[in-house]
């Protein structure tokens, strides 16, 4: 009797019909998954942000598919036509020039569409810049935002930067490097001397990684003039310590004229100060009142 024949594995299989985000290196091009390989190797089409860049890559593993150059240029003009490839029945690969598609670069606007057509999507995971420089940094990972590319007019940067001083977050910035000096100057304004690291060239053979505050960073790129792919991180605030001599202050003046509970939270609308703590810091006041101290 003939053995059942096994399981086709599953990076075998052939590609379902959909949209498939792939993720492509950032710089190093043994970074890429066996799974995006797969996908680019047997996908209809490969819908990429320009299709130069992709060609290199595709060369280097022997990869030969047609492509489409989708970029936020054409992206209006073309989404009509990709889309209508999608509901055929196509399987199409979304690459960007590097990294994760839609992380600051074109496919959101299909991916929305996508969706609203009811069309299958598939994410191939891989490198991606901003966690490459996150986890590199040396800053708190628990949370983080990125930003992206700040305005380019100064009093909107300015005014972007200032919106963010109060997040509890890493913040992750994409900056040209011909602006970077100029820019950690402003964040220096905005964030004062909060930790900072400035990720560039993550997997090239330039890769290079530098960490300090924002004044060390500013002047350091003020003389040495950075190239290549920049990604800027900023550490969250640090967190203050809370003026207990303002809180006794107050505290001494509002006991002898209210009950302590309504002391305590009259300094709570006064101070940023858990309760808990005015409260305890009252209760020895009252003590030391009573013991006469």
């Amino acid at each position: 009797m003939r053995k059942p024949r096994p399981a086709r594995p599953e990076w075998q299989k052939p590609l379902e019909e959909g949209l498939y985000i792939t993720s492509t290196p950032i710089g190093n091009a043994r970074d890429i998954s066996l799974h995006a390989l797969d996908v680019l190797a047997n996908c209809d089409t490969i819908l990429a942000e320009d299709t130069r860049v992709t060609s290199k890559l595709l060369a280097i593993y022997g990869i030969s598919r047609p492509q489409i150059s989708y970029n936020d240029h054409n992206a209006r003009r073309v989404r009509p036509q990709i889309l209508m490839r999608l509901e055929r029945g196509e399987r199409l690969a979304l690459v960007s020039d590097s990294g994760t598609p839609l992380v600051s670069d074109p496919g959101y606007k299909l991916v929305r569409e996508a969706i609203a057509a009811d069309v299958k999507i598939y994410v191939v995971p891989g490198s991606s810049a901003v966690l490459s420089a996150l986890v590199v940094s040396g800053l708190p990972t628990n949370r983080f935002l990125f930003v992206g590319f700040l305005p380019t007019r100064r009093d909107s940067r300015h005014a972007a930067l200032d919106k963010l001083k109060h997040v509890e977050s890493t913040l992750i910035f994409f900056e040209p490097a011909r602006q970077l000096a100029e820019t950690l100057k402003e964040m220096q304004c905005v964030f004062h001397e909060r930790d900072a690291a400035v990720a560039r060239e993550l997997t090239k053979l330039h890769e290079n990684v530098r960490r300090g505050n924002l004044p060390d960073l500013a002047s350091f790129y003020e003389d040495s003039p950075a190239r290549g792919e920049v990604t800027i991180l900023i550490g969250p605030p640090k967190p203050r310590e809370p003026d207990f001599g303002k809180v006794d202050r107050l505290l001494q003046k509002a006991l002898p004229f209210m009950p302590m509970r309504t002391a305590v939270d009259f300094v709570r609308e006064a101070m940023d100060v858990p309760h808990k703590a005015i409260y305890a810091r009252a209760l020895l006041l009252k003590q030391f009142q009573n013991d006469g101290v």
